[in-house]
């Protein structure tokens, strides 16, 4: 008997009924947006990884020597790769570029609430356009995403803030201070205590009077962001003031600006983000880690190779998403829906066949016995796949020149003439003949 994996999951048809719905949804959201399907390897070189992240990065990668000798990695994300095909076909591809995939990916990390080691992501990313609309899109397709499947805007929130404000004001200390790991220092600081939160502050060259400093400026509310640019004095957070305004601006006229909050304490850890960023939060809390987050990343694509190309993007996960539709009772239910059992008594094969047939080329959920099973065992079935009808094909039916038809809710059931079932009708039921 051999265990999956720690990390792994299986899905069985219930659940995986579940999971199904909430991808279908969260892909046609971004179809309705013009987002187009892009489908990507499994397999990348780890120096692609090593190049953006640095040689630690291999620490938390599947990676491997493949039989022809490469080192390669199963993907731990996406936007290395969809960086990559853009930069192969830059001068073919029209602008902007909207791309939407769904599909697993791998880490080597610890498991926890929410987070596996394979798991599951939608990436919606925009390449070619630096406006605030682009950014408002992404927003606006993550609310649709989320409205779509049953959620309200009491239930999660869009945390929004942006790279170079934080950058800006490390840059205005009098300190050599190493802004790379101050904004990671800001990403971390809702996980841990506020001593260790400035102790990495002061890691990365902040003293303890700077840090505490820091601190008070990210509590300005929205109204209050000029106060940001008169303590910086630099044209880096006038800059990034203005682009994060005019953001929820626009995020307002497509409809997303009421579920945007802002916390300049929203950082996202990753190094190759440049401007307004956000993460996905369950309002009540219940949730305590972040569902999902994007944002801005206009260097990657230069930085594999290409012309410059800003770009912006999202990725919601399966798992942490699923804690949260779970949390506000919207999951969608793990039961199997059939629409027909065609059941077979004694010799009458070609006859269910024939029913069966009419009955899937209307597009109907159908099945029937392939196990030669009794009459009881097949209506226990029946049962079981949630039928909503099922069609008694035996042999004295046929005899009769009848099938019956039994309701399974209700119990009713009548005698229908066979050339007459399915016949005409798109979707006969017991209602049609009583």
């Amino acid at each position: 008997m051999y265990d999956h994996l720690k990390g792994f999951r299986d899905f069985y048809p219930a659940e995986m009924g579940a999971r199904r719905e909430v991808i279908d949804s969260l892909e046609a959201a971004a179809r309705r947006y013009g987002f187009r399907e892009v489908g990507t390897p499994a397999l990348e070189r780890t120096q692609m990884y090593v190049d953006k992240s640095g040689e630690e990065i291999v620490e938390e990668l599947y990676a491997f020597e493949d039989k022809g000798g490469r080192e390669v990695a199963l993907t731990p994300e996406l936007t290395p790769t969809v960086a990559r095909m853009v930069v192969a076909k830059q001068q073919e591809l029209s602008k902007p570029i909207k791309w939407v995939s769904t599909r697993p990916f791998w880490r080597y990390e610890q498991v926890q609430q929410g987070r596996f080691r394979e798991f599951y992501q939608t990436n919606v990313d925009i390449f070619g356009s630096s406006e605030p609309e682009a950014d408002a899109e992404i927003l606006a397709f993550a609310a649709d995403a989320l409205t779509d499947l049953g959620l309200t805007g009491e239930e999660f929130e869009f945390r929004v803030s942006h790279r170079d404000i934080l950058g800006g004001l490390f840059e205005s200390f009098d300190a050599d201070v190493d802004t790379a790991a101050a904004i990671r220092a800001v990403d971390k600081s809702e996980k841990i205590s506020h001593n260790e939160y400035h102790d990495l502050l002061v890691e990365a060259g902040l003293s303890y009077d700077q840090a505490a400093e820091f601190d008070d400026l990210l509590a300005v509310g929205e109204d209050d962001l000029d106060e940001l640019v008169e303590f910086a004095g630099t044209d880096r957070v006038e800059a990034a003031v203005t682009n994060l305004q005019n953001v929820l601006e626009a995020a307002a006229d497509f409809g997303a600006r009421e579920y945007c909050t802002l916390s300049l304490e929203t950082a996202r850890g990753l190094d190759y983000y440049t401007g307004v960023v956000f993460e996905c939060f369950d309002s009540t809390g219940e949730v305590s880690r972040s569902v999902f987050g994007g944002g801005r990343y206009d260097d990657l694509i230069e930085s594999f190779g290409g012309q410059p190309t800003p770009a912006v993007g999202v990725a919601p996960g399966l798992a942490p998403l699923s804690l949260l539709l779970q949390r506000a009772d919207v999951w969608p239910d793990e039961a199997f829906t059939t629409d027909y059992y065609v059941l077979q008594i004694g010799d009458t094969r070609s006859e269910a066949a024939r029913i069966v047939r009419g009955l899937r080329e209307r597009g109907h959920v159908v099945e029937t016995d392939v196990a030669d099973r009794s009459f009881g065992s097949q209506l226990n079935y029946a049962d079981s796949i949630n039928a909503e009808t099922v069609v008694v094909a035996g042999e004295q039916d046929l005899a009769n020149d009848e099938v019956t038809i039994k309701e399974m809710e209700s119990g009713d059931q009548t005698q229908v003439p066979v050339d007459e079932f399915p016949g005409d009708l798109e979707r006969p039921t017991y209602d049609d003949f009583a």
